[in-house]
C-alpha cells in the first residue's frame, strides 16, 4: 500500500482518501501483473478489455521503439505522418465497406463525443436543425465525458448524480432486458412520436458492458438499423469494448453484417499500449458534415498509431478465432455450473467474456484480496464478478482464473 497514493490520488469511481486500498504493481509480462508485495497475479481484465496481448509483448514493444526513435508526437493539424496513414488504411479495409472516412480521437469517450457531433452536424448542414436528440436502449454505456453521460443509462447507470444537467435523451427497452420484439414495438413507437427531434441511434452491439456485462440477440441490430433508416435517424455502433475479438467475431456487427452510419472504436485497438479511440463513417455522412468542429490535441499520436498497427496485424495473424473458441468453451465447462450456487444469480459467457451475477452485492475489498491470493486480479463491481483475460492466455492459466471465482463464491 502507497500511503500518498490512498490520501492524495483520486482512482476510478473511488473516493479520496480512497478506503480501499489500490494494489501497487511494480512490471508486467505475459498475462501477469508483478505486484510490490512479491505476489504474480494472471490478469483477468485485460486492463478493462484492451491489453488483448498480454503485456511486455515484443512486437508491440519494437513498434512503439521504433516509433520513438523517429517522433513521440506531432499535432495532427496542418501535418499528418505514415503511421496514422497505414493505420487509416488498416482500419478502413477491415470494417464495413460504407466506411471509408477515419476521425482520430485521444480515447474511446471522445470516440462517441465525435460520432455525436458527426450525427449533429450531418443534420445541421442538411437544414434539419431540430434534430438535436439521441436515442439508445437502458442498460448502456458509452463512456464518462459529457456527451457520452447523457447517452448512459439514466437510472442505473454510473452517472446519476448529473441527471438533472445532462442534456436528455430518448431511452428504450434493451433487448438484453426484455423480448426483442417488446424492445422493437418500444423503440418504433418512440421513433414514430419523436424521429423529427432524433439524429440518431447509438448502441453497444450485441454486448452491454459496464452498464450490467448483459448479452442480447444480434438480430435485434437488423431490426433496429431497418427502423432507424425507416425513420430517417443515423445509426451510430460503439465497438470500444467489443471490438477487435472479444465476442468471436472481429467486430460484433459481423454477428449480422451490419453496416453503421458511424463506428466507434478504442480499448483494444492499440493491444492496450496507449489510448487511441477512431470514429470511422461513410463518405455520405463525411461529405454532407464538411469541417467537422473537433481537434483534440492528441489525435492520431504517431507511438499509439504505430503501436495499434502492430496490434492489429498481430490479432490478423494468430489464430485468434482459436484462442476465442478456447477461452469461450473454458468458460462454459468451468463457469456454468455455478448457474447450481444459490448465491449466483446468472452466468452469462460470449467468446472471451465471462460473467457471474451474484444475488447479493460483492465486497469489493474482501473479494479482491480473496482473489490475489488465489493468484488473481479482477475487479468486480455491484452484483458482477466477470472476467475478459488476454488472448494469448493459456489453459492452466484460465483455470486459475476459473477455480478463483469459484473459490470465492
Amino acid at each position: 500500500m502507497d500511503i500518498f497514493d490512498q490520501q492524495h490520488i483520486w482512482h476510478p469511481y473511488a473516493k479520496v482518501p480512497n478506503p480501499i486500498v489500490a494494489h501497487k504493481v511494480q512490471s508486467a509480462d505475459g498475462v501477469c501483473l508483478n505486484l510490490d508485495n512479491g505476489k504474480r497475479v494472471i490478469d483477468g481484465m485485460s486492463s478493462w478489455w484492451s491489453a488483448i496481448h498480454g503485456y511486455n509483448h515484443p512486437v508491440l514493444n519494437k513498434a512503439i521503439t521504433k516509433q520513438l526513435a523517429k517522433m513521440s508526437h506531432v499535432m495532427f493539424g496542418g501535418l499528418t505522418h505514415q503511421s496514422a496513414i497505414d493505420l487509416a488504411k488498416t482500419l478502413v479495409a477491415i470494417t464495413p465497406d460504407n466506411l471509408t472516412k477515419v476521425f482520430f480521437t485521444d480515447s474511446g469517450s471522445v470516440a462517441v463525443e465525435s460520432a455525436l457531433k458527426i450525427a449533429l452536424q450531418y443534420w445541421h448542414n442538411k437544414g434539419e436543425k431540430n434534430k438535436q436528440k439521441f436515442i439508445t436502449i437502458r442498460a448502456g454505456y458509452h463512456g464518462d465525458t459529457f456527451g457520452a453521460m447523457g447517452i448512459c443509462d439514466p437510472d442505473n447507470g454510473l452517472h446519476q448524480l448529473f441527471c438533472g444537467v445532462l442534456p436528455q435523451h430518448y431511452f428504450v427497452k434493451s433487448p438484453s432486458t426484455v423480448t426483442m420484439d417488446e424492445a422493437l414495438k418500444d423503440l418504433e413507437a418512440t421513433l414514430k412520436q419523436h424521429s423529427n427531434a432524433i439524429a440518431a441511434m447509438i448502441l453497444e452491439p450485441v454486448v452491454q458492458g459496464a452498464g450490467g456485462m448483459l448479452f442480447y440477440n444480434p438480430q435485434y441490430l437488423s431490426k433496429a438499423k431497418a427502423l432507424c433508416e425507416q425513420y430517417q435517424v443515423l445509426f451510430i455502433l460503439d465497438e470500444i469494448a467489443t471490438g477487435f475479438g472479444r465476442t468471436g467475431e472481429l467486430f460484433a456487427l459481423e454477428y449480422v453484417n451490419l453496416e453503421p452510419d458511424i463506428l466507434c472504436l478504442g480499448k483494444a485497438l492499440t493491444g492496450g499500449y496507449m489510448s487511441l479511440g477512431t470514429t470511422l463513417t461513410s463518405d455520405k455522412i463525411s461529405s454532407t458534415v464538411g469541417t467537422l468542429m473537433h481537434g483534440p490535441t492528441f489525435m492520431a499520436n504517431p507511438l499509439a498509431c504505430a503501436v495499434a498497427n502492430a496490434s492489429i496485424e498481430l490479432l490478423l495473424n494468430s489464430p485468434w478465432q482459436d484462442n476465442i473458441a478456447r477461452i469461450e468453451k473454458h468458460f462454459y465447462r468451468a463457469l456454468s455450473p455455478l448457474k447450481e450456487n444459490d448465491k449466483v444469480a446468472d452466468v452469462r459467457i460470449l467468446g472471451a467474456i465471462g460473467v457471474v451475477e451474484m444475488v447479493d452485492d460483492i465486497d469489493v475489498e474482501k473479494t479482491q484480496n480473496q482473489l490475489i491470493e488465489n493468484g488473481v486480479w479482477l475487479r468486480p463491481y455491484g452484483k458482477l464478478l466477470y472476467t475478459m483475460p488476454p488472448f494469448n492466455i493459456t489453459d492452466d492459466e484460465l483455470s486459475t482464473i476459473t477455480n478463483a471465482i469459484k473459490a470465492v463464491i
